[in-house]
């Protein structure tokens, strides 16, 4: 393999069947009896190589953008891991988004194939995606109506053993469009490189001590992606990835069980749903060595809970990132449980830990227009809060046709070369260096005489016991908005109780500097959250209910 093969984020596949070449690479459910085919990394990679000449003789090829749209599964697997090898573009949308943002998102990414499921494709007819821009379709099921071909009948045209010389991409070559999560307007999509793929993969193994042979339960598709790269198996769970927050615990705790799961990533939503289910009877999960949870802070009980059914020792790690630039920071729960969860209790933000190895941070003034150099003058003291801004190879240098946006978050760095990516996250730095999340900076609530942060204000209302999560958001005149808390209670808690709650969160704000001006209370029945992860709060739906309330 040449040396610029190695930047191809796919190169890991076939050093790791070179390796490993008998060991699990996936195992995927079958069926509804909870059985599970197997694959080793040398079969995955074979087929990968044969998926990638079946696109190849349709003319999906190096840089075609090719919209995916398959479930987590063999095909989603060796469909992506082709598409790398040839270096084309796969564009990777959740399909729980929506409707309306799908087909805006499509018509952003232009895609120049279509790849999916037949359900995908009756979708894109009936509301009219990417047709002025779609050369090629493939069904991975059977075809109907929609014309192209299918992926099976490729296949069999394509010898089992024949292999695939895999493109010998940049380090700065487009890998891959995804998407964000749309917590604050329409999904943008974000250009990765093989570079970043590559670092994020190196961060990952370096900051987890991930080694090969490892076991892994991804429930992100994306993520799942990482296993093959880091050389664990992947062990697929039945869930729907649309919905992380409703997940069946069962379905997650008996594939740990069975395949003596080691890490596992689940968003905070799955995460508190499947340590409510421990606690509740009494599981023990002893094969786990680390758990990852990233999309939104993760609350200390959920964290309690969940390492409760952990080995001592064994955390639950805790990444902060976004789409565009992942991993930025990281923390453990053995800290965030013995010490940093009593200031976040009053008011302080939430840790996110020390920013990771090759990442340069920076927490500058809060601004709402472009900023187009970077200058030191920029800064601000530790311990004042300002937006997170952040450089290094996992950081993505641009959205897709979305300049403006572009022009928004990125800043170039004359100084030292490169740029910096504006998370529009608000933090602060600590005197030991670790860096404070405190909410979205378009969340912020600007009223006459203050300004309100979302994550400290709301953490003092959520250690009320029967108060799941709280939101602040904002209504009336913009400058001088009136300061809302919305609570979503826990569940049990009875309709006539509510009154009494409202009371007890007037007081509890009362006790706190930070909180004292906000006087206005709403009981939300069931929080407006992100597909992606089920954890971020769409505030602004929120401020939109509590407008028409007030």
């Amino acid at each position: 393999m040449t040396a610029a093969a190695l930047n191809n984020i796919a190169a890991h596949l076939p050093e790791m069947a070179r390796r490993q070449p008998d060991t699990p690479a996936l195992h995927i459910p079958t069926g509804r009896d909870r059985q599970y085919q197997q694959y080793s990394f040398k079969q995955l990679d074979q087929q990968s190589d044969r998926v990638a000449h079946a696109l190849e003789s349709i003319g999906i090829c190096r840089g075609v953008r090719t919209a995916l749209m398959v479930k987590p599964g063999l095909e989603f697997f060796t469909l992506t891991f082709a598409l790398f090898k040839i270096g084309a573009v796969p564009i990777l949308i959740d399909p729980g988004m929506g409707l309306k943002n799908l087909k805006v998102c499509l018509g952003e990414a232009e895609p120049e194939a279509f790849v999916g499921i037949p359900k995908a494709h009756i979708a894109r007819l009936l509301f009219g995606w990417s047709k002025t821009t779609l050369k090629t379709l493939l069904t991975v099921g059977k075809r109907s109506f929609w014309g192209g071909t299918t992926l099976e009948s490729l296949i069999a045209a394509v010898p089992a053993d024949r292999s695939y010389r895999m493109a010998d991409t940049d380090a700065d070559e487009v890998a891959a469009i995804l998407f964000t999560s749309g917590s604050t307007g329409v999904p943008k999509g974000v250009i990765y490189t093989h570079g970043n793929f590559v670092a994020q993969v190196d961060q990952l193994k370096r900051i987890y001590d991930i080694r090969p042979g490892e076991v892994d339960l991804p429930t992100f598709p994306l993520f799942a992606l990482f296993a093959p790269a880091l050389g664990m198996s992947s062990v697929v769970p039945v869930m729907d990835f649309t919905c992380p927050g409703s997940v069946d615990p069962k379905n997650i705790i008996e594939p740990i069980q069975r395949f003596n799961v080691t890490t596992m990533f689940g968003s905070p939503a799955l995460i508190d749903q499947v340590g409510r289910f421990g606690q509740e009877h009494n599981i023990c999960l002893p094969s786990l060595k680390r758990a990852i949870s990233a999309g939104a802070p993760v609350p200390a009980a959920v964290l309690q809970r969940f390492t409760a059914m952990l080995a001592d020792g064994v955390q639950v790690f805790t990444p902060y990132g976004a789409t565009e630039s992942l991993p930025v920071c990281s923390i453990g729960s053995t800290e965030i449980l013995a010490e940093t969860r009593l200031a976040t209790d009053q008011g302080r933000g939430v840790c996110i830990g020390l920013p990771v190895p090759n990442i340069q941070l920076e927490i500058i003034s809060i601004s709402d227009e472009p900023i187009e150099n970077w200058q030191d003058e920029l800064k601000v003291a530790d311990g004042e809060i300002g937006e997170i801004i952040v450089k290094g190879p996992q950081v993505t240098r641009r959205y897709y046709n979305r300049d403006t946006s572009t022009q928004l978050a990125k800043m170039a760095d004359p100084q030292q070369g490169g740029f910096y990516h504006r998370m529009g996250d608000l933090g602060y730095r600590d005197t030991r260096g670790r860096i404070w999340f405190c909410g979205r900076k378009a969340h912020r609530v600007i009223c006459a005489e203050q300004t309100l942060y979302t994550i400290p204000c709301e953490a003092i209302f959520t250690t009320h016991d029967k108060v799941f999560r709280s939101a602040l958001v904002g209504v009336g005149t913009p400058g001088s908005l009136q300061p809302v808390i919305c609570v979503e209670l826990e569940r049990g808690v009875k309709p006539d109780e509510q009154a009494q709650i409202l009371r007890e969160l007037r007081e509890l704000g009362q006790q706190h500097e930070l909180t004292r001006s906000i006087q206005q209370f709403l009981v939300h029945p069931c929080f407006p959250v992100d597909i992606r992860h089920n954890a971020k709060i769409f505030r602004e739906k929120l401020a939109v209910w509590a407008q028409g309330k007030l």
